[in-house]
């Protein structure tokens, strides 16, 4: 049997989260306390979840904003009740009933036959020893059991045609989204972009690699860090920089900043994997808007900080300056997250709030759609690249490899 196009459209968007994310059913079903194999119903369209939660926070996992989240939820709404539909028994067809007879009818009146005629002999006469012929007795009304019953009937065939014109709703059935999916939202008054493989002054940076040094490529220049990190699946040692530029729209109507807040959704120990560091060079760096952040906290704060300007020949520093700031098509912000970690592989995401003209809003800052990842390296071998001999050896420049 065909899948229902809603459960279909569901389960698709739940395929692209899992698929965004890269971890297996296993992983994942872990984090959000399912079997690898529920999980996998959920992704096929085999199974719809009874609870949006669960679906929810498999979404905050994998980084979705809030306007997938919608229409994660409006797609879940329509898939639950095409489950519900399912799973409801076919009513039971009540066979047709005529309608009920007459309460108490009145005895039929004989059909009128010809005239009889008065010279013929009377039959009874003529032969007494005949028996004597039956008479019509009047016909009586239906019992009362078949009348009780075409009644029942009738209330049951009412009752049937209103449930099925007018179905009702359980407590547990979920409310109608209050977006309509494929609403679109008005679009923000600012732009903002990320760069989210930076590097300390433009060469100190650390990543772990699950490799040995022997099948890690040298270090890339630091506009080259993305693709290095993307083809060998590197992973943020210690510290992940994230550069965040906002601009306004309009040169005249102004964004209003207010905080910036660390959401931090998953947890675990930190990564067994080599660290490579990245020391191919130094170049100027300019950071008026710096937040430092401690993922080892319970509930890590984006704390500003002073920034650096080391972009001509004397670094200067540049006073903290905290919330609020305000934007405009001609005078951008750029803030730089410098989140930091020792004790667990954390994934994690910023929001941004604002207004501008009488609205307010939050957005969400990921790495691409995706958490962004930063794990300890305490006690983790680290790797310093050797460009004389072409090749990586231990920090502790014993020349010994991996």
């Amino acid at each position: 049997m065909p899948k229902d196009a809603a459960v279909e459209e569901f389960a698709g968007l739940v395929r692209a989260l899992k698929a965004r994310d890269g971890r297996s059913y296993e992983a994942l079903g872990r984090r959000l306390s399912v079997s690898a194999s529920t999980l996998h119903r959920y992704c096929s369209g085999a199974t719809v979840p009874e609870e949006f939660a669960v679906v929810d926070r498999l979404a905050l996992l994998c980084g979705a904003d809030e306007e997938e989240r919608r229409a994660l939820e409006a797609a879940w709404t329509e898939a639950d009740r095409a489950r519900r539909r399912a799973a409801s028994p076919a009513p039971t067809p009540v066979p047709a009933v005529s309608a009920a007879p007459e309460l108490n009818p009145e005895p039929s009146a004989p059909e009128p036959g010809p005239a009889p005629d008065p010279t013929a002999p009377d039959p009874s006469a003529a032969d007494p020893s005949a028996p004597e012929a039956p008479r019509a007795r009047p016909r009586r009304g239906a019992p009362a059991s078949l009348l009780v019953a075409a009644a029942v009937a009738l209330v049951v065939l009412a009752l049937a045609a209103a449930l099925l014109g007018h179905p009702t709703r359980t407590a547990s059935a979920p409310a109608p989204a209050s977006t309509a999916p494929g609403r679109t939202a008005a679009p923000l008054p600012f732009t903002w972009s990320i760069g989210p493989q930076l590097w300390e002054g433009g060469c100190g940076h650390t990543y772990l690699v699950d490799r040995v040094p022997r099948a890690v490529a040298p270090p890339p220049v630091a506009a080259d860090s993305g693709a290095w990190a993307g083809t060998h699946g590197a992973v943020h040692g210690g510290e992940a920089l994230v550069r965040i530029t906002v601009q306004g729209r309009s040169p005249s109507d102004a964004v209003v900043l207010h905080a910036l807040h660390v959401r931090v959704v998953d947890r675990a120990a930190p990564l067994p994997w080599n660290g490579y560091r990245m020391d191919n060079g130094c170049g100027g760096a300019v950071t008026p808007r710096h937040f430092a952040v401690d993922l080892d906290r319970p509930r890590p704060l984006a704390r500003p900080v002073d920034g650096l300007d080391a972009s001509g020949a004397k670094v200067r520093k540049i006073p903290a300056v905290s919330f609020p700031y305000k934007v405009t098509s001609s005078d951008p912000e750029e803030l730089l997250v410098s989140a930091r970690t020792a004790g667990c592989d954390c994934r994690w995401y910023l929001e941004l709030e604002w207004s501008a003209g009488g609205r307010t809003g939050t957005v969400r800052i990921t790495d691409g759609g995706k958490p962004f990842r930063t794990s300890g390296t305490r006690g983790r071998p680290a790797y310093v690249h050797d460009s004389a001999e072409g090749r990586w050896i231990t920090d502790s420049d014993s020349g010994q490899t991996g």
